[in-house]
């Protein structure tokens, strides 16, 4: 295995992606804005490009042109927020979401737009943050000019639609798999299109991005099914959360491994048992937010569960994940409930022991991350975004009753 540069839900903020590449040997941003990878290193981006921050189409054209420049370095994740964009050339071209009141269905694009970022993709300041974005480039800042410029990138050969024609759902790197979402005992294994399990995690990998890649050539031609659905339809349904829920844990796009009050755990026994059958000992997600920085869960086989999305974080800085020969590299920054700025730097061999990703069964606080000075990091998310963590030394936790932090 060679070395891997890992970043996840950047979420259309320019920031985030720069300080990834701050002080990365793997990565490097130029002041042109040109993403560049090191000879022998790949980067893997996991997904969710856009929509909470003003520098989305900045993102997917960088992302897009180092694909473009680095094909076999450059492996780029689709997220939910990425593949929703599909349902606006319906919805705005006369088939609105069912949920749209009667007046916006008939009113401008802009309204009905802002309506279905707001009350269907959780994307309430997208328009706004796609106007500013216009505004850099000098371009009409109408309503329905934000809106048509959604559409434009939609085309055919539209920015949106030719960066996602080049991501995929899953990808793995030797004993490490990556998807936006999560693996459940819902989805470990299932073709998307027809249900079936695959016999391992390489024909399903191979089947999920089959899948992708079908559905999204569907949409580039706008092809339309016997019975007038969209060929890209199934698709969207399967990165959206399943009608009437909050959740979708059928799909990698959009599962989430955590308990009600989004707390990070492991997937499942039998999914770990079935993902370390087939080679498979570390996961690698976003999607979910975890806080400051990375969250590592481990169990006591070594099997690894690393959630890296930061996005409603205390810090608006990427943290970095880098795979190099094997071993966990993570470096970022947290703020305590103190107020305190730590840095959060370690490396991690697998056969290392200790208690990093393991859970404290009194608290329920997970030992999320090692601080730079020795300490480490205590985690626990309360629900609606809001999480408690601190930091105690390694001495303090000799005491406790640490587990893995299996669900249940």
């Amino acid at each position: 295995m060679g070395s891997i540069a890992y970043v996840t839900d950047l979420e259309g903020s320019w920031g985030k992606l720069a300080s990834f590449c701050e002080g990365s040997p793997l990565v490097g941003l130029s002041d042109a804005g040109v993403l560049t990878v090191a000879a022998g290193a790949r980067l893997v981006f996991g997904g969710d490009a856009i929509d909470r921050g003003p520098f989305g189409r900045k993102i997917v054209a960088t992302l897009l042109d180092a694909k473009r420049t680095q094909p076999d370095q450059v492996v780029l994740l689709a997220g939910n927020r990425d593949i929703n964009k599909l349902r606006l050339v319906r919805e705005l071209r006369g088939f609105p979401p069912h949920r749209a009141p009667r007046e916006l269905q008939t009113a401008g694009q802009g309204a009905l737009l802002a309506f279905i970022f707001s009350h269907t993709m959780g994307a309430k300041d997208a328009l706004a943050h796609r106007r500013t974005e216009l505004e850099l480039e000098g371009r009409p800042l109408s309503d329905d000019d934000v809106a048509q410029s959604f559409l434009d990138d939609l085309e055919p050969d539209g920015l949106l639609t030719r960066y996602l024609s080049v991501c995929q759902l899953s990808y793995r790197e030797g004993p490490t798999l990556f998807v936006h979402g999560g693996v459940t005992a819902e989805n470990v294994g299932a073709d998307p299109w027809h249900g079936e399990r695959a016999a391992d995690v390489d024909t399903w990998v191979d089947r999920l991005n089959t899948f992708y890649r079908d559905s999204m050539a569907a949409f580039v031609e706008r092809r339309m099914c016997a019975d007038g659905t969209p060929g890209w339809s199934e698709l969207v349904d399967y990165q959206a959360p399943v009608r009437g829920t909050r959740n979708n844990q059928g799909s990698v796009v959009y599962a989430r491994t955590t308990n009600d009050a989004g707390h990070p755990v492991l997937p499942a026994r039998s999914v770990v048992d079935r993902l370390l059958a087939d080679g498979i000992d570390r996961v690698v997600v976003g999607h979910t937010p975890v806080g400051d920085c990375p969250a590592l869960l481990r169990d006591e086989r070594g099997f690894q569960l690393v959630m890296a999305d930061n996005s409603y974080g205390r810090v608006d800085r990427a943290p970095r994940v880098h795979i190099v020969d094997d071993e966990l590299y993570v470096y970022g920054e947290t703020e305590l409930d103190s107020g305190e700025r730590r840095i959060v730097e370690y490396e991690l061999a697998r056969t290392e022991r200790g208690p990093l990703g393991l859970v404290d069964s009194s608290s329920g606080a997970l030992v999320k991350a090692k601080l730079r000075e020795g300490d480490y990091l205590l985690y626990r998310a309360v629900g609606e975004y809001r999480v408690e963590q601190h930091a105690e030394p390694a001495s303090a936790l000799d005491q406790r009753d640490l587990l893995p932090p299996y669900p249940g």
